[in-house]
């Protein structure tokens, strides 16, 4: 039986099952749609509007930001085409409001648990951008938050409605190229400084920055975009490790099987190129000990050569955002989008696969089945973004390293990232002597505990967590 005549037959036998939700997620607004607020647009979250105009069985009622100008520019927008929306500035409110049965969540990184599980709390249903969480500790509150409330949580991994990917991972799984020996993921995505203020910022005229910092200490602004820039920001972002990569790293975890975390983790990595007001790694080699497939994953926010952002981007057979799950008679490979193929040792194309969903809409379609899949919810997004933070984690606890020790330090099999990584940063002039790589502490991980064990544990562990502003603490 093919995959998607699977999905239309269990898609069937799930409809009309509302008993399966808590009772005060399961009314809806006139006509069985769902309605639904957009939290946070100034990026990502137009996509969700739009994903949204289109979705059948919803309904876009209300917008929410900080920022008067985003939102009342947008709203305009909307009603120009004839969609009329209710306009708030607190996510609260947003959670309040009877009139509202979902929310869909786009804000920066460091408030995305706290908006979801509030709206959680409430009754609400979810739909939460990448990252779920900016920290482990509070993605793992996540998953026990859509159990507890018995809520549909869906995370931002379009890959996973990407019908693409699942009928390859299936069809790799199969044994038809033998055997998978390690999964690689790429985020080779060139990022320039973003600048260094004299002195701190203001925030935009009108917007709540008290509410915008949220769960973080309302502390000076150091960038000179307010906006996005943020994401090079560790008390907001988590770098490109944590912004593109949870993409990627899904992936990986998806073809090995959606396993926990891994056995532990080693990193190496350094912000290079520029001295900016960015304290993440633009240039990251994650290491990530599965066992019997491990996981290996590199960030380059430089370009090709010459620290020339114009002149293109490195890539790895031919991807350079995207992945190559490697098998014993050849590989898997695809980029950030609905098309993947599978390759012989030599690179020739043996099968290729295309092939997509709306994934706001499969998050629609699960509110009104009562079902959703569990490759769509909180607990898979949780274990995503977790690879990210764990990885930030190692990095943060390492210290400047040569070469050679850098090589030594990771197992056989990544050496050839580490000396691609070096080929990499001397064709943009980046002298390793005064600017070195940072390696990371190896950390071992118990799994199902979800922290750090052995050496370096305490202070590992000390970083899974974060301290949550009073007021903004996350729900029980």
């Amino acid at each position: 039986m093919s995959l998607n005549r699977r999905r239309f037959l269990t898609a069937s036998a799930l409809a009309g099952t509302w008993s399966l939700l808590a009772p005060h997620a399961r009314a809806l607004g006139a006509n069985d749609e769902l309605r639904v607020c957009v939290i946070g647009f100034n990026g990502r979250g137009k996509a969700h509007i739009e994903g949204l105009l289109k979705a059948k069985g919803a309904r876009l009622v209300a917008l929410c930001d900080i920022d008067p100008d985003v939102l009342n520019k947008q709203a305009d927008a909307l009603a120009k085409k004839g969609t009329t929306v209710a306009k708030y500035d607190d996510y609260r409110k947003v959670c309040e409001a009877k009139d509202i049965d979902a929310v869909v969540i786009a804000t920066p990184n460091h408030t995305h648990c706290l908006i979801a599980m509030t709206a959680a709390a409430n009754g609400k249903h979810v739909y939460v951008e990448k990252p779920v969480s900016h920290n482990v500790w509070e993605g793992r509150r996540l998953a026990e938050a859509q159990e507890k409330h018995k809520v549909v949580i869906f995370h931002g991994f379009q890959r996973r409605s990407e019908t693409c990917w699942e009928e390859a991972i299936d069809w790799i799984k199969a044994g038809n190229i033998g055997k998978m020996t390690l999964a690689r993921g790429f985020c080779y995505k060139p990022r320039p400084s973003i600048g260094k203020v004299s002195a701190p910022i203001s925030a935009p005229a009108g917007a709540n920055y008290d509410l915008w910092c949220g769960p973080r200490e309302v502390a000076p602004i150091h960038r000179q975009k307010f906006h996005y820039d943020w994401h090079w920001q560790s008390p907001y972002g988590n770098g490109d490790l944590g912004n593109q990569g949870p993409h990627q790293l899904d992936v990986c975890r998806w073809a090995l099987g959606d396993p926990g975390l891994p056995k532990s983790v080693l990193s190496v990595g350094a912000r290079l190129g520029y001295s900016d007001d960015g304290d993440v790694a633009n240039t990251q080699i994650v290491w990530l000990d599965y066992d019997p497939v491990p996981v290996l994953f590199e960030v380059r926010g430089l370009p090709k050569e010459k620290l020339d952002y114009k002149g293109g981007v490195d890539s790895y057979k031919g991807e350079s955002i995207g992945n190559i799950i490697e098998c014993e008679g050849g590989w898997l490979s695809g980029g950030h989008g609905p098309t993947c193929e599978v390759r012989d040792k030599d690179g020739k194309v043996l099968k290729s696969f295309k092939g997509n969903q709306s994934h706001i809409q499969n998050w629609v379609d699960a509110v009104h089945s009562g079902k959703p899949r569990k490759i769509h919810g909180a607990e898979s997004g949780h274990l995503s973004a977790a690879l990210a933070h764990i990885g930030n984690i190692s990095w943060n606890l390492g210290s400047n390293s040569p070469i050679d020790k850098i090589r030594s330090a990771f197992p056989m099999v990544a050496g050839d990232a580490v000396d691609r990584l070096a080929a990499h940063l001397d064709a943009n002039g980046i002298d390793l002597a005064k600017t070195p790589l940072k390696l990371g502490a190896a950390l071992t991980i118990d799994s199902k505990a979800e922290k750090f064990t052995g050496p370096g544990a305490e202070k590992a562990n000390a970083l899974l967590k974060e301290d949550y502003r009073k007021g903004f603490e996350l729900p029980g």
